[in-house]
């Protein structure tokens, strides 16, 4: 079988897969946070943490819910890593230095799991589990939480309350993320990955000397890990290590978790709103691009460059033999185009056009399907853009969901859309433009541009993949990346729920013979319009500089 039809047939698996797990998946969460009931275990966590699961809240207190727990999850793991070396279970590790602690806490708890350490001779069974995997499962039921919140403010009218964050964040993870993540845990040990909790062991010769490596619980957090788009790897080489991802099965099944929710919710939008046709259209979107941007990956890295790439039958410079060019194309694009970030090759080794096509996938937002949550919000403040577009050309006011967009509502998604390109650009010109950071970088001109714009891109959209060749465990870069990923976290989030409290006010607008209809492929092809317009006039200056340069170059 030639390797571009094994690719295709892993991308038709993989489709059929999603579209199997979507209508059950997606009305079962629209269920999980449409009811009144609360599960015994449930009400257990409600009175330890002392919280009221049916009062509902306005968007500032739900914010303050956000915000107060995600600053106590950013504490206790910061103290968790500094306290590593007096824990048992540590595995003789000391603790973290307080910048790398501070670049890792910030990292899990923003759902961008970057990391600038080699976690197999860093973190013990301690920090890995009980702070590390917890932080996976929760950073990312925050991220459903708030894109619920804004999709009641659709689905609501005349009031500002938009649910209870504690009852949506306990649901999200009780009941979604832990039973499908404990049934991934167990598929990914069948398929091989290890699972135990043993320490450092050699494990044979190697070049001469002894090579050893410490167990671990892998799976479960791999599981999630993928679940959740967090993508933070229990060993350095992440998805390309065989005891995270032994084979080409496991390697799908990843890809099909890390692709499960983000493409459900849609099918959960359209159920909270009651019209499943418009959890369609934002279906078709996504799905739209993800394609495309396969299909571009495979040609560019599958494109014959010469008699070594005719060998090796692609770019294989970087890239794991069990999985090939096309699962690890197939797996670049679905890690990138959601703020998961884990990796199963390394991207700086891709093609400069590929490299790009990564970069460009995290810049578009992550909405293709995007992360946990994190996905279905950034796509609807696209689809309002969007609305607001097609207004101006027939000159209308616009309408979403029955809901006007008006001065404050736009600003608002406006904030959202300017303030991850102002960190990743701001950001990156001060490395570049400053002595020491520039140091870290293993390579020259385009491709060390495109290591320093990539590392403050990843940050800044909560990805957590890096380009490789660059040393980023310095003080600036795990303060600055730190900063980033908080910022790029919680600001946009800051925008959502204001917005989802403007529209939960309003009263409905019944739909005209004017009302653009944004349930179908008209709109789709609109908002996939709006999307690459709007990506790429914002950051093309910037990648012109770098995998452009470097593509163009080869």
């Amino acid at each position: 079988m030639s390797p571009i039809l094994a690719a295709v047939l892993q991308m038709l698996a993989l489709i059929v897969a999603l579209a199997l797990a979507y209508r059950p998946l997606g009305d079962y969460m629209a269920r999980v946070y449409s009811s009144t009931k609360h599960l015994r275990v449930e009400k257990w966590i409600y009175k330890a943490i002392g919280a009221n699961p049916s009062a509902e809240m306005r968007w500032p207190a739900y914010l303050r819910g956000v915000l107060a727990f995600s600053a106590v999850g950013v504490l206790f793991l910061y103290l968790l890593q500094r306290l590593q070396g007096s824990l048992p279970g540590s595995l003789g590790f000391a603790s973290i230095d307080p910048d790398q602690a501070f670049n890792t806490a910030a990292s899990f708890v923003a759902n961008t799991n970057w990391q600038s350490y080699y976690g197999e001779q860093a973190m013990g069974h301690v920090v890995q589990t009980g702070g590390l995997a917890v932080q996976n499962f929760v950073s990312a039921a925050v991220g459903i939480a708030v894109a619920v919140a804004l999709v009641r403010g659709f689905a609501r009218a005349r009031t500002g309350e938009l649910g209870n964050f504690w009852a949506d964040l306990v649901r999200g993870t009780v009941r979604i993320l832990l039973p499908i993540a404990v049934i991934g845990a167990i598929l990914l040990v069948a398929c091989g990955a290890i699972q135990n909790f043993a320490g450092i062991h050699e494990v044979g010769q190697f070049m001469g000397g002894t090579q050893e490596w410490n167990g671990g619980a892998v799976a479960s957090q791999e599981a999630i890990k993928e679940l959740g788009t967090n993508g933070g790897g229990y060993f350095n080489a992440n998805s390309a290590h065989p005891f995270e991802n032994p084979n080409g099965l496991s390697n799908l099944l990843e890809i099909f978790l890390i692709l499960l929710i983000p493409f459900a919710l849609t099918r959960t939008f359209g159920r909270m709103v009651g019209s499943v046709k418009q959890g369609y259209a934002i279906l078709a979107t996504m799905v739209a691009i993800w394609i495309g941007f396969t299909a571009l990956m495979m040609w560019t890295e599958f494109h014959h460059g010469g008699p070594a790439f005719d060998i090796a039958g692609g770019a294989m410079e970087g890239k794991e033999t069990r999985f090939g060019v096309g699962g690890s194309s197939i797996f670049a694009v679905a890690t990138t185009l959601t703020s998961t970030g884990a990796v199963n090759s390394f991207h700086s080794s891709f093609t400069g056009f590929g490299g790009g096509i990564t970069m460009l996938g995290m810049q578009l937002g992550e909405i293709a399907p995007g992360g946990t949550g994190s996905g279905l919000y950034g796509i609807l403040i696209m689809a309002i853009i969007a609305v607001f577009i097609a207004g101006l050309m027939v000159g209308r006011t616009p309408e979403y969901l029955g809901k006007k967009i008006g001065t404050r509502e736009i600003k608002l998604a406006a904030c959202y859309i300017l303030i991850t390109p102002a960190l990743v650009l701001c950001f990156t010109a001060a490395a570049l433009v400053l002595p020491t950071p520039v140091n870290s970088l293993t390579n020259s001109g385009a491709h060390g541009f495109s290591e320093i714009l990539y590392a403050y891109t990843s940050a800044a959209n909560n990805n957590g993949s890096a380009f490789a060749g660059l040393n980023a465990d310095t003080q600036w870069f795990n303060t600055t990346l730190g900063l980033a990923m908080l910022l790029g976290r919680f600001l946009p989030i800051v925008f959502v729920l204001a917005l989802a409290g403007s529209l939960a006010e309003q009263k409905p607008v019944p739909a005209t013979a004017g009302t653009l209809r944004t349930d179908k492929p008209l709109y789709a092809g609109l908002l996939v319009g709006t999307i690459l317009i709007i990506a790429g006039l914002t950051y093309f200056p910037a990648l012109a500089l770098g995998p452009l340069a470097e593509g163009l170059a080869s």
